[in-house]
């Protein structure tokens, strides 16, 4: 893990800023003026104690207050429009950050996702979890920083730099007094933003694993809960909270030595310059008004120097999440498009080659899933794939939608190898219903229309009776328009399951991959299902993950896994006299169909 991330990550975002330049220009202009405003307070100030109370003139009084009225008025006004501006940048900042780098995450493999992805940067992520709360945490960090830190790191500076140079022409052998406690100032903020930036880091991976912790017990909350697992995961829970808790502590104790000892250190100079000040005002040397407004640019400056050293420890953490974003946006997708994608036909036919296919997943490099596999499916061919778990199924069908590309080997489309095509291309041609669905938040109609976002309702209708999902559907509350919650979670494993399926028929696809599709339906709706996929699959080539006795029969050929091998193939009662392993399937994984 990076240590210490580089502020001048921080650079890498100026040009999310382009497209509001104007703003950018107004934002910069009003912090002129309110910056300018402020010094002229000083002297308004000097005018109204020399002028108006020293010299007991009513008539210059009145002038220097009303002057100093308009100034106020000046400040306010400006100070708003900083203030609308600058926050507008920063929540736009953020809000395109986020877009951008979610639009990133979206074109990357699901390996990346996985537990223990590498990022760019060499570093470990803990799965989608971890990076949903770098979308998250990590952009409002960044959307302080642009949204009100760096105003008023920018706003203290030019007061800090006005406010010498006042000092200067009021009093040069003055000024040098307070001038001396400000480079003093600038050991500690090198000392300690090397700690906070390095707590920082820390702290915000701290945070994202306890998001990642929390989503995925509550996400598995009905296996928590079944297998009374709640105690242990409240203390692992609160340990993560503890340890992130001690590490922000951690780093808010740097800041506030940081703030506290830059804070001292000006101050005291100005309580000294307070004491030379007053004896000069005594001998007659310098006037009290004079004396007033030093005291003003004086204070304007040690507060300067104050807020530079707090934002630098918001500028280190604000690195932190920087570096972690574009950790993200740096990650490069191992599937991709070539520069040149082949066209598919425009009439597929849908045969698939699979010629010497390797393949090892990402994270168990030594573990073959698939070895040495060689397969020629036809046409409108329904092939059952068979074997115990983990014999290499369902990567075989990953393969195919190109999750994932083999090591050596190669998978074709009517003779196209699929590294030629664009994965979106391919994708469009495929229909894929998982062993376990996975829906979305929004209503029924959505998640079929997931299928075809362009189907009509007449159409989602259809896909759903033909899905035996019909009856249900209409039965909830607000029929297809009903909201199902995230994941579906109001629906049964069977519904949801029927949903997925009434979406691979809404996507009408030539090459349809079934991962045990029918698994979780009851035998009544399997039968009623298994008609609707009969007739999907009908001219359409077909690879069906199995375990249903029906499913096998049905099939024009079966290939038997094992190791991520193919180790016989051919129909159901060949099988039964000629592999053993099939043999063995047959009886004890296969559940015969109830009529």
């Amino acid at each position: 893990m990076t240590s210490r991330p580089n502020p001048r990550i921080l650079l890498r975002l100026l040009s999310l800023l382009r497209p509001y330049r104007t703003r950018l220009l107004l934002a910069a202009a009003s912090l002129l003026v309110a910056s300018g405003s402020v010094l002229m307070m000083g002297q308004g100030l000097r005018m109204v104690i020399d002028q108006g109370f020293i010299a007991e003139d009513a008539a210059r009084l009145n002038q220097a207050l009303l002057g100093l009225l308009v100034i106020v008025a000046l400040l306010a006004g400006a100070s708003a429009l900083r203030y609308y501006l600058v926050t507008w940048i920063g929540e736009r900042l953020a809000g395109d950050l986020r877009r951008q780098v979610f639009d990133h995450l979206l074109t990357l493999e699901p390996a990346f996702f996985e537990q223990g992805s590498v990022t760019a940067g060499g570093d470990e992520h803990g799965g989608a979890g971890e990076i949903q709360s770098r979308l998250t945490a990590d952009t409002s960090v960044l959307q302080s920083l642009f949204g009100s830190s760096l105003s008023v790191a920018l706003r203290n500076l030019l007061m800090l730099i006005g406010a010498i140079v006042m000092m200067v022409a009021t009093q040069p052998w003055l000024s040098a007094l307070v001038l001396l406690g400000i480079p003093a100032t600038l050991l500690p903020i090198l000392w300690y933003g090397r700690r906070v930036r390095r707590l920082s880091r820390s702290s915000q991976d701290r945070v994202a694993e306890l998001g990642r912790y929390a989503g995925e017990s509550l996400n598995g909350i009905r296996t928590l809960q079944a297998f009374g697992h709640e105690p242990i995961d409240r203390c692992n829970y609160g340990i993560r909270v503890e340890g992130a808790f001690d590490t922000a502590i951690d780093r808010t104790r740097q800041r506030a030595w940081l703030t506290g000892i830059a804070m001292l250190v000006v101050f005291t100079a100005v309580g000294f310059m307070l004491w030379q000040g007053g004896h000069a005002v005594l001998a007659g040397d310098m006037s009290a008004g004079e004396l007033s407004a030093f005291v003003f640019y004086a204070v304007l400056a040690a507060g300067g120097v104050a807020a530079l050293a707090e934002v630098a420890g918001d500028v280190q953490r604000a690195a932190g999440a920087a570096e972690r974003l574009l950790e993200l946006l740096d990650a490069r997708p191992a599937i991709t498009a070539p520069a040149t994608p082949r066209a598919l036909p425009p009439e597929l036919k849908g045969a698939i080659g699979i010629e010497g296919v390797c393949f090892a997943y990402p994270n168990r490099p030594d573990v073959p899933a698939l070895d040495g596999i060689d397969l020629h499916i036809r046409p409108g061919e329904r092939i059952a794939l068979v074997g115990p778990s983990g014999a290499g199924k369902s990567t075989l069908l990953h393969l195919l939608l190109r999750f994932y590309d083999p090591q050596a080997g190669r998978l074709t489309l009517d003779g196209i190898d699929l590294r030629e095509l664009d994965p979106r291309a391919l994708r469009a041609q495929l229909g894929l219903v998982s062993q376990e669905p996975v829906l979305f938040s929004g209503s029924a109609a959505d998640n079929i229309r997931y299928g075809n976002p362009e189907a009509s309702l007449d159409e989602v209708r259809e896909a759903a009776r033909d899905a035996n999902a019909l009856p249900f559907i209409e039965a909830l509350p607000q029929g297809f328009d009903t909201p199902l919650g995230p994941g579906g979670v109001q629906l049964s494993g069977g519904q949801r399951q029927r949903l997925a399926i009434a979406r691979a028929l809404l996507r009408d696809p030539r090459v349809l991959l079934l991962d045990e599709a029918t698994s979780a339906l009851d035998a009544e709706s399997e039968r009623v299902v298994q008609e609707a996929l009969d007739r999907l699959m009908r001219g359409r080539t077909s690879l069906v993950i199995a375990h249903r006795l029906a499913t096998v029969i049905a099939a024009d050929r079966l290939l038997v896994f094992d190791q991520g091998k193919v180790v016989a193939s051919g129909r159901h009662a060949d099988l039964l006299k000629e592999s053993a392993l099939y043999r063995q399937l047959a009886s004890l994984q296969f559940t015969p169909d109830v009529t």
